[in-house]
């Protein structure tokens, strides 16, 4: 069986579904952000203020939102001035066993790590918050978080805690 359709139907009818297509998904786009009514950001440095401090983490932290920022969206990254400026503190870095085992060891720890974020929009007021955002990473009663299980485990928490707060105050979810 063969279709005998004219090509100049044929492109004609591409035409249009590439027109519908492109055309419902004018205001979307993969991060589910929408239309930012802003063109810059400023992510200042967040202090560590949790009474256990972990050297280090929190220009790890600044850094690793900058980049979530700009990887998902086309704000530019300004270090005054910025027309959505987020800023905050690491309030708590704690270990805790999770599990015991027969000896009254730990056979499994948490690492949970709480960052308190104020963001301001100084286009639109009202998206402005002040909350904070926490995660966990669990690991081994017998590892040490040292060196790249240290790393891994901050990679773990940060990148979570970091789409927590783009998607709080970009993506609306």
């Amino acid at each position: 069986m063969t279709f005998n359709f004219p090509m100049n139907k044929l492109k004609n009818l591409i035409v249009i579904l590439l027109s519908i297509t492109l055309n419902s998904c004018g205001a979307y786009n993969f991060t589910g952000t929408g239309k930012i009514d802003s063109k810059t950001f400023q992510v200042n440095y967040f202090q560590n203020n949790s009474p256990l401090v972990q050297p280090g983490i929190e220009r790890t932290f600044t850094l690793k939102l900058q980049d979530i920022i700009q990887n998902q969206t086309n704000l530019n990254l300004v270090r005054t001035n910025g027309d959505l400026t987020y800023e905050g503190e690491i309030t708590n870095y704690t270990i805790t066993p999770m599990a015991a085992t027969a000896d009254l060891t730990a056979a499994q720890n948490r690492l949970s790590i709480t960052i308190n974020v104020r963001y301001t929009n100084k286009n639109k007021e009202t998206d402005n918050f002040e909350k904070p955002f926490s995660f966990y990473y669990d690991y081994p009663g017998a590892q040490q978080l040292i060196g790249s299980s240290l790393t891994s485990a901050l990679d773990v928490i940060f990148e979570r805690i970091t789409q927590d707060v783009f998607n709080e105050s970009l993506a609306k979810w």
